[in-house]
This record gives structure tokens, sequence and C-alpha cells, in this order.
């Protein structure tokens, strides 16, 4: 069984689709707009969204964008158009697979469980390797220099996210919206906090900072230390 989020507005394909993929065992979560979908994935962590271009208050392409921003959930694009330039850009843009309306359940049940076991396979290795730091998602554990690093959960999220973007700076905005599923409003002193318990653990600080790299003004970076190889 998986958890699937269907985006699909047109409530003639959403209420028998969601019917026939219940009957084959998925537990499914629906929602007709592009902002309440996005909300969905992020408070309910599906393991796959099949998402609409077509939606009523923002373009399926801008939904994409946003749930790639914080997201690596499987996401299956269905929509009408049949152009062969716009699925290639779909697929870049980071869609797992593609269906062009009208496609049955059962085909999209085979999509479904197709990306699935895709997504099982590339993680069957998915420890993250930064310098000395070990951070293994399967397992929640981290290791640095080769000893466990005892971590809350959200410690461990923000580690790990930051992790997935190394050498790269990450907004604060991005965190909150990552690790603590808000899109909109919180406050950066909750990722402050976070930040300051996680350096004290990775036995750094702001002041001497190694890993964990703050751009003021701009957010966090995650990097390998000076010196190091």
């Amino acid at each position: 069984m998986a958890r699937l989020l269907l985006i699909e507005d047109d409530v003639a394909i959403r209420t028998p689709l969601i019917r026939a993929l219940r009957e084959r065992g998925h537990a499914v979560a629906s929602s007709s707009t592009a902002m309440e979908g996005v909300q969905i994935a992020l408070n309910d962590r599906p393991d796959l969204v099949v998402l609409d271009l077509g939606l009523p208050d923002l373009d399926g392409r801008e939904v994409l964008r946003m749930l790639r921003a914080v997201s690596a959930v499987a996401v299956i694009v269905a929509t009408a158009v049949d152009d062969e330039t716009e699925i290639v850009g779909v697929l870049d843009a980071g869609a797992d697979d593609y269906l062009v309306k009208p496609y049955s359940a059962g085909q999209l049940d085979a999509r479904v469980r197709a990306v699935l076991r895709r997504g099982t396979l590339a993680a069957v290795d998915q420890t993250i390797v930064v310098g000395q730091l070990r951070i293994d998602p399967g397992t929640r554990e981290v290791r640095l220099n080769d000893t466990l690093v005892e971590l809350a959960p959200r410690e461990f999220d923000m580690l790990h996210h930051l992790a997935t973007r190394a050498g790269q700076v990450v907004t604060k905005r991005e965190l909150l919206t990552a690790v603590w599923r808000i899109p909109h409003g919180g406050s950066d002193k909750t990722v402050d906090v976070h930040l300051s318990w996680l350096r004290r653990k990775l036995g750094e600080s702001a002041m001497e900072p190694r890993y964990l790299h703050t751009v003021r003004g701009v957010g966090v970076r995650l990097s390998v230390p000076a010196g190091s190889w």
C-alpha cells in the first residue's frame, strides 16, 4: 500500500480515481487546489503525489517547483497536454513520470508502483558524507569521526536537509518549510536556536564554525571544514 496525494480540481476525474485507487489498496488524500495540496504534502508526507497541471489557483508547474524545493517526494504529473516539449520540460523540472489524460486507474496504479519501485532501489545506499560527517537517513544516525552523535529529531532533519545541499546556502525560510513544515510565517529564531544546539553537538560554535557556516542575511551553509578532504 502506498500513501498517495491526488491534486486534481476536476471532481469528475478526482472522485472515481480516489475510489479506484483505494480499491487497489492505496491510502489516498486529495485536494482540488494547489496551495491546499502543497500544505497536505508538507504535513502528511505522502509516498507519491499525482499532480494535475491545470489547477485553478496556481499553475501545476509552479507547484512542482515548490515541492521540489522542499521535498524528494515522488511526483507523477497528469495533464491533458500531449506535447513532447511539455513532457520533457516537466520531467526536467523534477517530475518522476508523466501521464496524459484520459488515463485509467489501472494505468496510474502501474505507474505508481513503477515509480516507487525505482525510488526504493535508489534509496539502498542513501548515506550522505561531508568530510568526516556521515548522515544516514535510513537509520537516522549521524557519525562524526566515526563517533555517534545523538541528535533530537528536528536537529537531525535540519542537518540532513543541509547535507543534501552541501556547499550551498540554504535560507531560513526553506529550513522552516522543509524541517518544521511551515510554508508561511514562523520565526527565524526557531532555526537559530536549533542551529545553536546542533553546532554544540558537532563540537563547534558560531564564532568558530567548522561544518555549519552562517551567511549573514541569507542563510546557512554546510560544507567540508578547511583543510579536510
